[in-house]
């Protein structure tokens, strides 16, 4: 950990959160190990307390750390609830350049992880210079293996019809919103690409500036649904009860975390450029 950059153009209290967050990640500061004083760190980065608390705020947010009473702020234990990613999400739109890559079954997670970045831009307190979003989904129009009818386990239009009208709510919402950012000047270039395959998706992967990856698996769920207003037992993908996993990379691209982030995001090219189509609205 090392003072600020004074050329470095985002607040102090990211800065120092920033530094912290990469000491965690690196391993620097292991699990269970106490955080500097509050006065401490002021110092060593030249800020006032309050921009320290601040900092300290953002990383409990993300889970990296755990405030004890009358003991001070540790680094939380593996064995803690994973980093959420919203906020990391958030983080990843301080960048100049944002890229998110995103692999999964309706994109609604993505959709709802991507609003607060998208309206701190639109109310200015956001600036990046461009924002690519990719997006790989199921193409609905062709049989699928997930969802499925319980009885038979036979595909249905029905379910793919479905799927597909919850599929084009949450990409359009994306799209719409990045564009509008394009079009009114508030990011120098802003695109979303979507692209359909005829995989089941088993999981989804969000994968952030190449840098940071979330995982998770989706559980397959019997559970009904109302179809033209009658009820049918389904097999269904339960994006809403994953948990995700993340993966970040280091300066070690022998690391865990950077092995995780360079294997997926290069699973994520092979699909985007060999089986997956462009989806034109």
């Amino acid at each position: 950990m090392s003072a600020l950059d004074p050329d470095d153009p985002r607040p102090p209290y990211i800065q120092v959160a920033g530094a912290l967050r990469a000491a965690i990640l690196t391993k620097t500061l292991q699990p269970g190990d106490q955080l500097p004083s509050g006065s401490q760190l002021a110092t060593r980065y030249g800020v006032a307390r309050m921009t320290v608390q601040q900092a300290i705020r953002i990383l409990r947010d993300e889970g990296l750390v755990v405030s004890r009473q009358g003991s001070g702020v540790f680094v939380r234990e593996r064995t803690a609830r994973p980093v959420g990613l919203r906020p990391v999400v958030e983080r990843a739109f301080q960048r100049p350049n944002v890229t998110i890559d995103f692999f999964g079954f309706t994109a609604e997670t993505l959709l709802g992880a991507v609003q607060e970045p998208l309206d701190k831009i639109r109310a200015g307190a956001a600036a990046p210079e461009s924002i690519a979003i990719r997006i790989l989904v199921p193409d609905s129009t062709k049989p699928a293996a997930l969802p499925c009818r319980a009885d038979d386990l036979a595909d249905d239009p029905a379910f793919r019809e479905r799927s597909r009208a919850m599929t084009q709510r949450h990409n359009e919402a994306i799209t719409d919103a990045v564009h509008e950012l394009d079009e009114l000047g508030l990011v120098g270039n802003g695109t979303v690409e979507v692209r359909v395959h005829q995989l089941s998706p088993l999981f989804k992967a969000f994968i952030l500036n190449r840098e940071e990856l979330f995982l998770g698996f989706y559980p397959v769920v019997r559970r009904q649904v109302q179809l033209h207003a009658e009820p049918h037992d389904i097999y269904d993908l339960m994006g809403k009860d994953a948990t995700l996993f993340h993966h970040a990379a280091s300066d070690d691209d022998t690391s865990t975390g950077s092995q995780y982030v360079e294997q997926i995001q290069a699973w994520f090219e092979t699909i985007w450029t060999t089986v997956a189509q462009s989806l034109i609205r």
